[in-house]
Order: C-alpha cells, then sequence, then structure tokens
C-alpha cells in the first residue's frame, strides 16, 4: 500500500483485495481507552460506512472495572442505558500491523441525530479546536508517554497480585544504550508497529525507573496526536503481550520516578506561521506570553484532566523530575510549564500530566487555557530561573479531592467547558474517590495488623 493512513476508498480496495478482513471501530471513553467492536470487513462496507455502528452510552458512565455508575446524566437504569452511536472519522483509517488482516477507523460517539455527545472526551478537544479555528489558529501537539516493562505477562501480574514484578531492567537505563537492548526486540515492534499504523516515530529511550522506557512521535496537529496516542497505548500493550511480557502506563507504579506524559502544545496560524514566537521577551511575541500566563493561571482548575485517578497524585514529589510548583522557565525540568524551541519551534511543554491521563481531556484544557489567556490579555509573571522544587508558591494540588473541588467549582470551567461536562467529570472523580475511600490497603495492613 501506497500510504500507511488510507482514505475509504483505499481501504475498500484492501477489502475487496482480501488483504483486510477485520475493521477495528474505536471511541476513546472518559478512561482514555478504545471502546468499539471488531467489523466483518464486507460488512463495513455494505453497512457501517454509511450507518456507524453503535454502542451501550454507559461507555461514557462507568468506571475502570466498567461497573455502571450512578448518577451521570448521560445514562443510567432509568433512561434504560440506551445506544449511542459510534460514528466513524474517516480521515483516521490505518493498518494495525500487530493483527492480521486488521484496519482501524477512530470514531466519535454520537447521539441519534448524529451530533457528537458532548461530554465524549474526543467532542470536548473538537470543542475547544473550533475555537481556535474561528481565531485563525490551529493547534500543534506532541505527547511523550514513558511506561515501565516487566518480564511478567498480564495474568501473571494479575495472579500475583501486582508484587515482587520483574521488572525488564534491574537499574536505572536512562539514555543506556546497553539497557535498552536488554528489551529492543520488544521497543523495535512497537516501533515499527506504529510506524505502520501511520504514526511518526522519531526515537526510543531508557528512562530512570527500573524497566521504564519512553518512545517518543512527531507532533502533528492536535486531534491525530490524541487519537494516534490512544491507538499506541492501546497497541504497546498488546504487542507486549505478544512478547510474553507485560508494561504499564500508570502515573506512579512505585516509590521510584513515576510514569509521566509531558505534552508539547503550541498554537500557529492557518498558513502554519509561528504566531507564539516574537521579540516582547523570552522569545515570545505578545500572543505568546498571553497564551503561557493562561496555562499558568488555569494550572490548578485544570489539573482534574491532567491527574485524573488517585495514584496519579503520587508522581508529585520533590526531585524525581514530576513538577510541584506551578512556575515556567526557559528548558527548566524543575517547573510545571517549561518553554522549549526557538522561533517556529517554540511552544510549552506541560509537565503536569501522567501517563493515565485522557490525551483528548487534557490536550482541550491547554488549548482551552492557552484561548483564554490571549483572549483576556493576561500578563505573564517573569521568568523563573533555579529550582522550582525550593519555592514556597502556587503549587500543583496534592490530591484528587483537591483537584477534583478546584474543577467543581470554577466558574471559568463553567463557562468554557459547559455544565454538562464540569458536572460529569465531577462525578467521575467522585466515583473514584468514593471506591478509594472503601478500599483498605497493603499499606494498612503492614502499619496495623500486629502494631496497633
Amino acid at each position: 500500500m501506497a500510504s500507511k493512513k488510507l482514505s475509504l476508498e483505499d481501504l475498500k480496495r484492501e477489502i475487496e483485495g482480501g488483504r483486510i478482513d477485520t475493521v477495528i471501530v474505536g471511541a476513546t471513553d472518559m478512561q482514555g481507552r478504545l471502546q468499539g467492536k471488531r467489523i466483518h470487513a464486507p460488512f463495513f462496507v455494505a453497512d457501517t460506512i454509511k450507518n456507524g455502528t453503535e454502542g451501550c452510552n454507559y461507555l461514557l458512565a462507568v468506571d475502570i472495572d466498567m461497573n455502571t455508575v450512578q448518577g451521570y446524566d448521560v445514562s443510567s437504569w432509568e433512561t434504560g442505558y440506551a445506544d449511542m452511536g459510534m460514528h466513524p472519522d474517516f480521515n483516521t483509517i490505518r493498518i494495525l500491523p500487530w493483527h492480521e488482516g486488521t484496519a482501524m477507523v477512530t470514531a466519535d460517539f454520537v447521539d441519534h441525530h448524529k451530533h457528537d455527545i458532548s461530554v465524549s472526551p474526543r467532542s470536548i478537544l473538537k470543542a475547544q479546536l473550533q475555537k481556535l479555528d474561528e481565531m485563525g489558529m490551529i493547534a500543534l501537539c506532541g505527547t511523550e508517554l514513558e511506561f515501565i516493562v516487566f518480564k511478567d505477562t498480564y495474568e501473571e501480574a494479575w495472579n500475583k497480585g501486582y508484587k515482587d514484578l520483574v521488572p525488564a531492567n534491574q537499574y536505572n537505563v536512562d539514555y543506556s544504550l546497553t539497557g535498552t537492548a536488554r528489551v529492543e526486540k520488544l521497543l523495535r515492534d512497537i516501533r515499527l508497529s506504529m510506524d505502520g499504523a501511520g504514526l511518526i516515530v522519531e526515537s526510543a529511550k531508557g528512562e530512570c525507573n527500573f524497566g521504564q522506557h519512553e518512545i517518543a512521535f512527531r507532533y502533528e496537529d492536535a486531534l491525530t496526536t490524541c487519537d494516534n496516542h490512544s491507538i499506541y497505548k492501546m497497541g504497546a500493550k498488546e504487542i507486549a503481550t505478544n512478547h510474553g511480557c507485560s508494561l504499564t502506563f500508570m502515573a506512579k507504579f512505585n516509590e521510584r520516578e513515576g510514569n509521566s506524559c509531558h505534552i508539547h502544545l503550541s498554537f500557529r496560524d492557518k498558513n502554519g506561521n509561528a504566531v507564539l514566537a516574537g521579540d516582547a521577551g523570552d522569545g515570545m511575541s505578545e500572543l505568546g506570553r498571553h497564551y503561557l500566563a493562561g496555562q499558568q493561571a488555569h494550572m490548578r482548575e485544570l489539573t482534574l484532566l491532567f491527574a485524573p485517578n488517585i495514584n496519579s497524585y503520587k508522581r508529585y514529589q520533590p526531585g524525581t523530575f514530576a513538577p510541584t510548583a506551578i512556575k515556567w522557565g526557559r528548558d527548566n525540568r524543575t517547573c510545571a510549564l517549561r518553554l522549549v524551541g526557538e522561533g517556529l519551534s517554540l511552544r510549552i511543554e506541560n509537565r503536569v500530566p501522567g501517563g493515565d491521563a485522557n490525551p483528548y481531556l487534557a490536550v482541550a484544557g491547554m488549548v482551552a487555557a492557552g484561548i483564554d489567556g490571549i483572549n483576556k490579555k493576561l500578563p505573564l509573571e517573569p521568568i523563573f530561573t533555579g529550582n522550582a522544587y525550593a519555592l514556597e508558591t502556587s503549587r500543583v494540588p496534592s490530591s484528587l479531592q483537591e483537584a477534583r473541588d478546584l474543577w467543581a467549582n470554577s466558574a471559568w470551567v463553567k463557562e468554557t467547558f459547559g455544565e454538562d461536562v464540569q458536572k460529569h467529570y465531577t462525578h467521575m472523580a467522585d466515583t473514584e474517590i468514593d471506591a478509594y475511600s472503601r478500599a483498605v490497603t497493603d499499606w494498612e495492613r503492614f502499619r496495623s495488623f500486629e502494631r496497633m
């Protein structure tokens, strides 16, 4: 095939030629997971192209265990758990090389009138990108996901209660070529498979935690990057399974370094020209300074979108390369917001999101914050140099409860995303907090079983 991304006509030809027999239609849920169906390719051509497919609307109202959760407006026993449509976006068709004879198309969750479901993560991002489009700009984005590889399979890890797992590396392999060679068969398979799926692969490198690695991809427009992010996350796990091992993107697996998802975001005009760079100070234009000020101003009330789980907040420890201070600096990894690049490549790296972030929600938050900074001409505080961990300043929220309250009580969030979105993701946080409040952990048993 000439292109790694397929047009609809390309896909039809591949199906007619017998090279594709399965088409996955997948949409992203609140937790950032792809959910959907494997559709027999001839039926996809005969029916799904025209009509899409369906899924129960509880896909936007369940917890991580797929339990039906009451309290959501979009779905409940009282409303009968009806179907919602899964409408394929035919700009997203690709081959999935790690599955034989399989293509995939990303879908939007839609109502019976084919209008986007407002609380769907992809719809939330599209709404913010539409606002940016009306301002004459586009958003370019890259996400940097870290993961930890274990020699145990997923089933073995489950059966061991995730205790005593064997990391693929038994020492810090940050930038180590020898250390990464230990898992190069897996990393190479992931890189080549993602290339075959249409992602633009840059590199792979070791990270600090034992068995921790990162594969980097080139930035693209924000919606494409988030689509790719979800496919990569799903595919990396499936490829690890094929290698008889497992990997996790959870924000904080143990007391060592956590898994981050640094997000690089910049705005350009519709001709691709730089709008953030200029001579207004620190390499930025006036618009760029307002854009960065918006990121800083709204960081705390948006943290729920960057860190959506109880576990997320255990990353934010001094000296771990996970930020605690909401400061910005030029190429300063101790700050929550790191200004990097120059000219056309000038961008902000948001270091708050972890590997468990839903990319659509996290990027939607950053786009919205940038827009607000520009529209209100928010002033930017002076650049910070030095160790931001040592500062007494505005901090990243220290718990899901704190982040939930900041999101739920924000008039700006309500105005920017809509009351329905604010309420929906507040309830998602409440669900996680309630589940954790009832859990008894190993930490409690070790401290209390004999000694209390």
